[in-house]
């Protein structure tokens, strides 16, 4: 290793420190947004008061106003003899009067039947007077000799505003009620035009003040049933269902205050991006100081490289000199000895040819032994498994006295070493090349057999066997033999591959008539084949698996028999996930063998 490399600086430890110190920007982040968070919520408090105390102090105003009007003398001459036109018009202009004074919205007086017999607005389109307004709730608590309260939406003026209601009385007879409303959207005007949002809310939980008009008159909370029926019977609203507001409590930050007596709540909603702005901009500059610290840090470390790498260039260069002249002097001694040498080899070389050209010969003749092995215990292992198994099931069944079953398991094994001896006359003929003739075979009866040989293994690992093959016997062209060894050896495979996953395990099979025959198709939902297994899986002694689970030979020779039936081998991967394996036959006539069958000795 170069000396001056170990002082290198490492652009990528820098960047690693970077990583490290980053969690530092954490606690910079939560006291960032807890300050901002308290300097917003202070200064919106002291604006809310001002608020909340110009409300307030506007509501109290006009809260002694009823009960000072109702001693008026022309007012009680009215309700005294409320047909004289005279008394009305002098009660009119003294209410208007007193609303000019006042400023007031409007001041009218009702009789205890609910009729308005005078109003300040008794001039305009809009009057009050001959109205009946015995469904408001302000009425019926004067009436009973308390002072109303109510907020509402004018049925006549559709204009929103807070009555205060007093009794006029006669000793304790209440013989009239008089009523000042007041006009709230002078209250709104003087919030202004800020990021911060005003809302002030009935009992009802209703938006009635809004420095937003589209939240006005809609519902911060869930109504029930008895203040549905009291907004229908009191009509404070332009509708009797305000649909619901709906606030991300997390986008606001929401201060409220309720205002005593009065039945409503204020609240000042601030938008959280304002302390987020905030926090992220005090977020890019400790950020940014972070980096730049960083960066001076690398460039005191790069000029530290550099002036110990002129040092040890200079100490390399020296070195190099001297190491050029013994190589040099090495040199002509090797090329001496390189010349005696090549005569020695060249006198050696003929023999060599000739020795090596024997060994290739013999190795040649090592690697067919090796493969034609490899072949046969590949091809017999199945089989073996499954004699094995009937075997070890026939002395079970014998201990049960059950006689029938245990003929049935040997007329199994039978069966499965007549198929062994076929396969390896199979295995033989297909080492000498030999060719035969296909035969009908039905499709079928031959997969069911090779999924008996792997019925206990398949079972073992609780795969899901999904069939979608027709009623009706397909007739394909193949040796009876070589297919049932290429379908044993595919599902095989499979099975190997769902070893490989957690459950559910399933295989599918299925086929398809075509114009040219049948496919057969075998998918298992598996890992599938990767880009190397799929370019190379034909390969003799190709395989993803150890030494001890396969030789890499089963889809090398699935191919071989493939192609000498007149077939096709198709490998690729289900766009759901898993391999999915295509045999491509031709079709043959049902019942009809068009050659004899394969016989061997």
């Amino acid at each position: 290793m170069n000396p001056a490399s170990v002082y290198r600086p490492r652009w990528r430890s820098l960047a690693l420190l970077a990583l490290l110190l980053a969690p530092l920007l954490w606690p910079l982040q939560f006291f960032a947004e807890r300050y901002y968070r308290g300097e917003l919520l202070e200064q919106n408090r002291q604006t809310f008061d001002l608020y909340v105390a110009n409300l307030f102090g506007t509501l109290r105003r006009y809260e002694v106003l009823p009960n000072i009007l109702a001693d008026l003398p022309p007012l009680r001459s009215l309700l005294a003899a409320p047909t004289d036109k005279a008394l009305q018009e002098r009660a009119n202009r003294l209410l208007t009067q007193v609303r000019e004074e006042t400023g007031a919205d409007v001041i009218y007086l009702m009789s205890p039947a609910g009729i308005t017999l005078t109003s300040s607005n008794w001039d305009q389109a809009d009057s009050f007077v001959g109205r009946d307004f015995t469904y408001r709730p302000y009425f019926r608590e004067a009436l009973a000799g308390k002072p109303g309260r109510f907020f509402g939406l004018g049925t006549t003026s559709r204009k929103r505003g807070y009555f205060f209601s007093s009794p006029v009385r006669d000793g304790e007879r209440v013989i009239g009620i008089l009523v000042v409303k007041v006009d709230l959207d002078d209250s709104e005007a003087l919030w202004g035009n800020t990021p911060e949002q005003l809302m002030v809310t009935d009992s009802n939980g209703v938006v009635i003040i809004s420095s937003r008009s589209d939240w006005r008159f809609r519902a911060t909370r869930e109504l029930d049933n008895a203040e549905r029926a009291a907004i229908a019977a009191n009509q404070p609203y332009p509708t009797q269902a305000p649909t619901p507001l709906q606030l991300d409590d997390s986008a606001w930050l929401i201060q409220s205050r309720e205002l005593q007596e009065t039945g409503l709540t204020a609240s000042i909603l601030a938008p959280r991006q304002l302390v987020d702005r905030q926090v992220r901009t005090t977020l890019a500059v400790g950020g940014a100081a972070l980096l730049a610290g960083l960066l001076m840090l690398g460039l005191l470390l790069q000029r530290r490289r550099h002036y110990i790498e002129r040092i040890a260039l200079d100490a390399r260069a020296k070195r190099e000199l001297e190491m050029r002249v013994l190589e040099r002097t090495r040199d002509l001694e090797t090329l001496n000895n390189r010349l005696k040498d090549e005569v020695l080899e060249r006198e050696h070389a003929q023999q060599e040819l000739l020795r090596t050209q024997d060994e290739l010969v013999q190795a040649g003749k090592l690697t067919a032994l090796g493969t034609m092995s490899a072949s046969i215990s590949h091809e017999l292992n199945q089989p073996l498994a499954a004699i094995r198994s009937y075997a070890d099931n026939a002395g079970v069944l014998l201990d049960h006295q059950r006689t029938d079953d245990v003929r049935g398991n040997l007329k199994q094994i039978s069966e499965l070493t007549g198929r062994m001896a076929s396969i390896i006359a199979h295995l033989r003929a297909f080492a000498r090349r030999d060719r035969h003739a296909p035969e009908s075979v039905a499709l079928q009866p031959a997969l069911d057999d090779a999924l008996a040989l792997l019925a206990k293994r398949r079972r073992t690992l609780d795969v899901e066997l999904i069939r979608d093959l027709p009623d009706a016997t397909l007739w394909v062209q193949a040796g009876e033999t070589r297919l049932r060894q290429v379908l044993g050896n595919l599902l095989a495979n499979a099975l190997d591959a769902l070893s490989e996953k957690a459950p559910p395990r399933r295989l599918w099979l299925s086929a398809e008539l075509t114009g040219n025959g049948v496919n057969l198709l075998l998918r298992d939902n598996g890992p599938g084949f990767s880009e190397q297994a799929l370019a190379h899986a034909r390969e003799p002694f190709f395989t993803t698996k150890t030494s001890t689970q396969g030789l890499g030979l089963g889809l090398a020779i699935c191919e071989t028999l493939m192609q000498a039936l007149g077939g096709e081998l198709l490998l690729a991967n289900h766009p759901d996930g898993g391999a999915l394996v295509t045999l491509q036959l031709r079709s043959a006539a049902p019942g009809a063998n068009l050659q004899p069958p394969e016989e061997f000795s």
